[in-house]
């Protein structure tokens, strides 16, 4: 294939997350985590659509609308990088959340991972800094 036909894909702009109940998702990402909201859209009476900022050109989208063309069946987990792995670890225990995997060490980085109120997998990662 062709350079021209490429696609020159940069980073991820968001992740969506499907949640049944948009105020515990507030909450949850927003209260516990220190999420900021950088958008909200309400597409249809309490069909809400709620983007957090994560730093960089990325965004966490949460969202209990449905339609045809968007899946809601589970969605996919997604990693956050945070600047204190242990701090971030100390905080999710004190808020009595489980962490369901790790914490882990790979040559790359740290990292551990909770469910969200909705069963989703949110994996907190901290890069290396020679990696």
């Amino acid at each position: 294939m062709s350079s021209s036909s490429a696609l020159n894909v940069a980073g991820v702009v968001f992740v969506i997350y499907h949640v049944t109940d948009v105020a515990r998702a507030r909450k949850f990402y927003g209260e516990m985590l220190g999420l900021h909201s950088c958008m909200e859209m309400e597409f249809a009476p309490g069909k809400w659509w709620v983007e957090y900022d994560i730093g960089g050109p990325s965004a966490l989208a949460l969202t209990n609308f449905e339609s045809p063309a968007m899946n809601a069946t589970k969605s996919p987990g997604v990693a956050l990088e945070v600047t204190d792995l242990e701090d971030a670890l100390r905080h999710v225990r004190a808020a009595g959340i489980e962490v369901t995997w790790g914490p882990n060490e790979f040559p790359v980085c740290h990292s551990f991972a909770i469910k969200d109120p909705d069963g989703n997998d949110l994996y907190f990662h901290r890069r290396k800094p020679h990696a």
